[in-house]
């Protein structure tokens, strides 16, 4: 393999490469030393100005986000016992309703069957007083019937006779 003898002008460092044997020029001179001690200063400074109290603010903002977290999980499970109190009032109450609507049912029942006997007894009580009627007033118009069936029959034999009959 060859060999390339590299130059580097005074205060330039030269790192050879890997296998290549290409050198990498690194200038290292008083500009990077500055730029560096710039850096560190501006960090100084700029770390208690900007870097803490941004880090501050997004520690406050995770501490209130886990607060707001913690407080909704306890209004979640707030809620879910809440939801199971009114879920077994509900059935309760529908419990009681069923259990009225069947008292009231029953009773209905009871007072339809009370009515409709009360009816029928009325009713009876109408078609028997009817049928009195009816029969005495049959009874009536037979005797009528009969008197009157006396009466032209007397006529008639009276007629044929020529003479009254007794």
């Amino acid at each position: 393999m060859p060999t390339l003898e590299l130059y580097a002008p005074k205060g330039m460092l030269l790192v050879p490469a890997m296998a290549s044997g290409v050198g990498i020029n690194i200038d290292f001179d008083f500009t990077f030393v500055a730029q560096m001690v710039v850096f560190a200063g501006l960090v100084l400074v700029l770390k208690p100005l900007l870097f803490d109290p941004v880090l501050k603010i997004f520690e406050q903002r995770e501490l209130y986000t886990e607060g707001a977290k913690s407080d909704a999980r306890k209004l979640q499970e707030e809620a879910g016992v809440l939801l199971r109190k009114y879920e077994r009032e509900l059935e309760r109450v529908n419990q009681a309703a069923a259990t009225e609507r069947e008292r009231l049912r029953t009773e209905t029942s009871k007072l339809e069957a009370q009515i409709l006997s009360e009816a029928r007894a009325t009713t009876a009580k109408i078609v028997d007083e009817g049928r009195q009627k009816i029969a005495t007033e049959v009874n009536a118009i037979r005797f009528q019937l009969g008197r009157e069936s006396e009466r032209v029959a007397r006529e008639i034999a009276a007629r044929v006779l020529g003479r009254e009959v007794s």
